[in-house]
């Protein structure tokens, strides 16, 4: 009796003993509970905002102009060239980029997203296109095909990099491969496509070309180069000093000044090229001297990828670096850096042009080997990619002008209910009848919607209320001079057609 007393004085003690909140860190054990007894706790929580991440960006309303203007010339001019378009997965098999990009190169050692999945899958997110296109040609059995093969492609990209003007951990490429020719004129082609596109596009270019020869070619250069930077090695980079080791190549590709200098006095692998690739490249260069195609050529151009042979080009903005500028009618010289921004075609003064390094705008080439290392069938080949965020960019800095968007030129406002709900079946069959029509069905006002109307500055307003449906009328009213004319909707299309 005694001890169910005590219990009981003993409960009634908890009960009576006041509450303590307390705001604190949450405690948990092993079991991931919270301990026996423990004051309730209150949990703070800062307010989410959520954001894009570091190097991923929106693509607004106001840049899709110039990301359709880009994409749309490419599209007509690859088809022009007969390529036909392919889509493959952002996802793919980590393997195959580690066969095809190459393991020494920075794309795989520091930059590729990769991940393990919930099959235990080894995976990544493309980091360019090349081996996904020769994935999908190898697995469809486009071999069978007549060839060459010529596809295109654009989609996104991921590399972790530090993301920088132009360059973002997800990016945008166009992308043309060719699979199944060896032909010099094929090579020639390509180049021309891209002279030609930029020529569409408006903006000034230089094209880098070099040859890379084959394997044999790379073997003798291989050893030239090692024993050139050997004695420098102490004035290379950290990367380069590894690179010496596993892919001396790689060094030419370095954008670090001090390797920069070093490279500049370094052999050429043209001097090491053997026949076949010599014969090659001479008339990759011929072949381009009949089409007419300026290039440069560049005997330390490699390119970032191990899977490359014989012919390689990269593509470079080519600037008006001003250095005065007109002011009421003088000549005023600029300051150090204050061309950055371009001017006005009417304060510019004619300068000489400027190729700004670490800037290309494309850049490919040949890769002979890749068919045949990934699925034993030798396969020539070769390909292109198009940075779309550095050529937007370009656009922007060249100041060129591009197509405007087919703008609206009606305006259809809406009062009342039974009228919104009309206004839905009126937009259909003048969309149907080739109109671009501009509405906000949304708004309840008609001053609202005329005040929007103005905005877009659209010829006509056709405007529905209540009486009008009665009547089975609708008004025009012309926006320039106000005036207004009811007429008849079964004339609407006939008369819409006089007027615009």
């Amino acid at each position: 009796m005694t001890k169910k007393k005590n219990k009981n004085n003993k409960k009634k003690h908890l009960i009576k003993r006041p509450k303590k909140i307390q705001v604190r860190r949450e405690n948990k054990i092993n079991n991931n509970q919270f301990q026996d007894n423990a004051a309730p706790v209150i949990v703070q929580h800062k307010k989410y905002l959520p954001k894009s991440l570091r190097g991923m960006e929106d693509i607004l309303p106001e840049e899709g102009k110039y990301w359709d203007f880009v994409l749309q010339k490419a599209q007509d001019l690859a088809e022009d060239y007969g390529f036909k378009k392919i889509e493959t997965p952002v996802l793919e098999e980590r393997v195959l980029f580690e066969k095809s990009t190459g393991m020494t190169t920075e794309v795989v050692e520091k930059q590729m997203y990769q991940f393990t999945d919930r099959g235990q899958n080894q995976v990544a997110l493309r980091p360019e296109f090349t081996p996904s296109m020769v994935r999908a040609y190898i697995e469809h059995g486009m071999f069978s095909l007549s060839q060459p093969i010529k596809l295109f492609c654009f989609g996104p990209l991921f590399r972790y990099e530090r993301p920088q003007s132009g360059r973002l951990r997800q990016f945008h490429q166009i992308n043309l491969e060719v699979l199944g020719s060896d032909k010099p004129v094929s090579d020639a082609q390509v180049i021309l496509f891209c002279k030609t596109f930029f020529e569409v596009l408006g903006i000034k270019v230089s094209i880098q070309i070099n040859s890379l020869g084959c394997s044999e070619c790379r073997k003798v250069y291989r050893s030239k180069l090692i024993n050139y930077f050997k004695s420098k090695r102490n004035r290379l980079c950290p990367d380069c000093q590894k690179r010496l080791i596993r892919n001396p190549l790689r060094i030419l590709d370095c954008k670090q000044e001090g390797c920069k200098d070093l490279i500049t006095d370094a052999p050429q692998i043209v001097d090491s090229l053997c026949e076949n690739c010599h014969s090659h490249f001479v008339k990759v260069l011929e072949c381009l001297d009949e089409a007419e195609v300026a290039y440069e050529l560049n005997p330390f151009l490699v390119r970032g990828l191990d899977y490359y042979t014989r012919t390689v080009f990269e593509i470079l903005p080519i600037r008006t670096e001003v250095v005065a500028i007109k002011k009421d009618s003088k000549l005023e010289e600029k300051k150090e850096g204050e061309n950055k921004e371009p001017l006005p075609a009417d304060k510019q003064v004619e300068v000489a042009p400027v190729i700004p390094s670490m800037s290309a705008l494309g850049g490919g080439g040949r890769y002979d080997n890749l068919v045949g290392e990934l699925s034993g069938r030798e396969t020539p080949a070769l390909g292109v990619a198009f940075g779309v965020e550095r050529i937007i960019e370009e656009l922007k800095y060249q100041n060129i002008r591009i197509s405007k968007e087919r703008a609206p030129k009606i305006f259809l406002a809406q009062l009342g209910e039974l009228a919104m709900r009309r206004s839905l079946k009126l937009l259909e069959d003048l969309r149907k009848e080739g109109f671009r029509v501009a509405e906000n069905l949304a708004k309840d006002s008609l001053r609202a919607q005329l005040e929007m109307a103005n905005k877009i500055g659209v010829k006509l307003t056709l405007i529905l209320g209540q009486q009008e449906m009665s009547d089975k009328t609708i008004i025009f009213r012309d926006m320039s001079s106000g005036n207004q004319e009811t007429i008849d909707q079964e004339k609407m299309i006939k008369e819409l057609r006089k007027r615009i």
